[in-house]
């Protein structure tokens, strides 16, 4: 019997020239308008952007917060923390250099405050310094302790003759060395179609699959779906199920033990994509010693299936 569901929290509604739900990395594409921003939110956004993008916005915002405590400094007077260059350009540098060993409480000694209110400003500075410096440390902490699947989803999803039926597969590997303990998956299909309306919506099917679990994945795991009499794509043939607006959701969950919880892993495949009459090639073998060998090289290759 073939498993219809309900919306399983994407929405049942569609179009014609709608685009996959989603994006290769696992988000969902999907953009947002008339949001409220919040700074509450400004946590989980550094948090999650990537590393180069994270270090680039920390550096600028010292280099701003530098700059500004440099031009306070010059409007002071820079007399009151060394000798007038002569040069306005000079003494800025020479502010800037002042405010950088303030903020990061380096205090080389060259440089320091003879009169109140610039030893006001830089002892503001450094305190502010410690803040951001202390703010800063617990992103990192917080970046680095965040659970991250390590689950790498292989690049082709394959559809070829299996059995007595044929089969939709796709496989995917532990890019860790540590081992993935009870890891579980499942697969919704959701295909939009036009309704009695006239309109288009989306339906989601539960599908079954030859393993929805495994004790442990130290190699790599192959996940079939049979197009048997239960499977909602057994009516079409392979052309027509590569035409079909449709997209398999895939959600992994399993024990990490690095992290010492569960983490998931969503992914998806859109039909029209997929390989007709391939297969994976082997990725894992036996050296001479008798050692399992993985090949990551050989995860994503795939090669002409005859049956």
């Amino acid at each position: 019997m073939i498993n219809k569901i309900k919306d399983p929290g994407v929405g049942n509604a569609s179009a014609q020239y709608a685009k996959r739900m989603l994006k290769p990395d696992g988000s969902f594409n999907l953009k947002y308008q008339n949001k409220p921003r919040k700074f509450t939110e400004a946590y989980h956004f550094l948090v999650n952007i990537s590393w180069f993008y994270f270090f680039g916005l920390s550096f600028l915002v010292g280099f701003l917060i530098n700059a500004v405590f440099a031009l306070i400094y010059l409007l002071i007077g820079i007399e009151e923390i060394t000798a007038l260059s002569g040069s306005v350009v000079q003494d800025f540098f020479n502010a800037f250099f002042f405010s950088t060993q303030t903020f990061t409480t380096v205090g080389y000694g060259a440089l320091a405050p003879q009169g109140w209110l610039s030893g006001m400003v830089a002892s503001i500075e450094s305190f502010l310094g410690l803040m951001l410096f202390a703010f800063v440390t617990g992103l990192i902490y917080g970046r680095f302790s965040k659970p991250r699947s390590a689950v790498r989803f292989s690049e082709h999803l394959i559809l070829r003759d299996f059995k007595e039926h044929r089969a939709v597969m796709f496989r995917l590997v532990n890019d860790r060395k540590s081992v993935m303990i009870q890891p579980k998956i499942s697969v919704t299909l959701m295909l939009s179609q036009l309704n009695d309306n006239g309109e288009y919506q989306n339906n989601f099917y539960l599908l079954n699959l030859e393993r929805d679990a495994i004790d442990y994945l130290p190699t790599t795991w192959t996940v079939v779906h049979e197009l048997d009499e239960e499977s909602p794509l057994s009516g079409y043939s392979n052309e027509a199920i590569k035409k079909l607006h449709g997209e398999l959701i895939i959600m992994m969950s399993y024990y990490d033990e690095s992290f010492n919880q569960e983490v998931h892993k969503i992914h998806s495949y859109v039909l029209k994509e997929a390989q007709v009459d391939f297969k994976f090639v082997k990725a894992q073998n036996f050296n001479p010693e008798g050692t399992l060998i993985l090949d990551y090289d050989l995860f994503d290759a795939i090669e002409p299936y005859k049956s």
